[in-house]
């Protein structure tokens, strides 16, 4: 259970590292194993190299001894991932999550060569990022395993596909190999049916307004234990309107949306993006305080 966590921003724009390590340890507190940061809902593509290296640090300090700090590597070159990979090592990131190079749009040797770029800037495990909506490249499960095979360090994927077909293929792709890949599901509403299906983990987005929520949910949707299914059932009935959240263009926008309705944030973003307005901030608002309303307050522990 790894949140995608945001970025404060204080009132002049600035990166607010305090908040950044606060968020952090409030995510472990939660019960998450580990956080990553910055990816698309960090608004990684804003963020400059120093303010990249001033988040990790903070989330590397608020991290130890109680979970795991991931660094997301996101550029328009392989030089700059490169770079960013050797940062994170050096200031004690425990892994990173590795992107396409942004705006490009070339062939998989291109693709491929970028990715083992990052893979052999450093000892680090890493989590190949694959979001064909949003980085152009569809990365298979094959190209996967095929990159596994030469980069020991590659040990899972994030998958933000939204096709179960994906994540079957990963999971039923490790039967067998020694090398495994962890699928991690990348995609809110999909989080209790990859779960289901045998992925590993969750990067997580609602979790940043309700980590307790998002780790019962998904321990729970790893149980097999009747019990705990049907408690699954129910805990996601009253979740999924707020996860479907995470799934639409200003994902950014509604979960500090959420965040801010629920006392864990506020809703500064940074330009281009805005907050929401008008009709689509009513309908938002209406859904996030009818499930806040309605919210669990008992918790169950998964068998």
């Amino acid at each position: 259970m790894i949140p995608a966590t945001v970025t404060p921003f204080r009132e002049d724009g600035s990166l607010c590292a305090t908040g950044l390590a606060n968020l952090t340890r409030r995510m472990l507190d939660a019960g998450c194993t580990g956080t990553v940061w910055p990816g698309s809902l960090g608004e990684g593509q804003t963020l400059s190299f120093e303010e990249r290296s001033e988040g990790w640090r903070a989330i590397s300090a608020a991290s130890e001894g109680i979970g795991n700090a991931f660094a997301t590597i996101s550029a328009a070159s392989t030089r700059d991932a490169v770079r960013q990979v050797e940062t994170a090592a050096n200031i004690g990131m425990r892994g990173c999550m590795i992107l396409p190079p942004y705006v490009h749009k070339g062939s998989w040797r291109e693709y491929r060569a970028h990715f083992e770029a990052m893979l052999s800037a450093a000892p680090l495990p890493m989590m190949l990022y694959n979001n064909p909506a949003a980085y152009i490249v569809d990365v298979s499960a094959q190209q996967v395993f095929d990159l596994a095979e030469r980069h020991a360090n590659l040990v899972a994927v994030k998958d933000s596909t939204g096709d179960a077909r994906k994540l079957t293929a990963l999971v039923a792709g490790n039967c067998g190999r020694t090398r495994k890949v962890g699928a991690l599901v990348g995609l809110d509403d999909c989080a209790v049916e990859g779960a289901r299906m045998g992925c590993s983990g969750w990067i997580a987005g609602l979790a940043n307004a309700l980590p307790a929520e998002s780790v019962q949910l998904f321990q729970l949707a790893q149980s097999h234990a009747a019990a705990d299914i049907a408690a699954c059932d129910a805990l996601y009935a009253w979740f999924l309107p707020l996860l479907r959240l995470d799934t639409v263009p200003d994902f950014v926008q509604l979960i500090k949306l959420v965040m801010a309705e629920t006392g864990t944030g506020d809703e500064r973003v940074r330009a281009p993006r805005q907050p929401v307005e008008g009709a689509d901030r009513a309908k938002a608002l209406d859904t996030i305080r009818r499930a806040l309303a309605s919210r669990p307050r008992k918790e169950v522990s998964a068998h």
